[in-house]
């Protein structure tokens, strides 16, 4: 079983870079978790930004 290749992302505001690999525990979203399974009303916890401002950066 291999693991998926996991991406990054980056708020298009602020700059800060969402790892699908690493996640933002502290926000409630576990390592592993897809950009994609994050639900679309998730905001950026730096700047508040909505999801759809951030840019696949890999």
């Amino acid at each position: 079983m291999s693991n998926p290749e996991y991406k990054k992302y980056c708020c298009v505001t602020c700059d800060l870079i969402y790892d699908e690999e690493i996640g933002f525990p502290e926000e409630g979203i576990p390592a592993g978790t897809l950009f994609e399974d994050i639900p679309d009303d998730w905001t950026c916890p730096e700047c508040s930004a909505s999801k759809s401002d951030f840019f696949l950066t890999n």
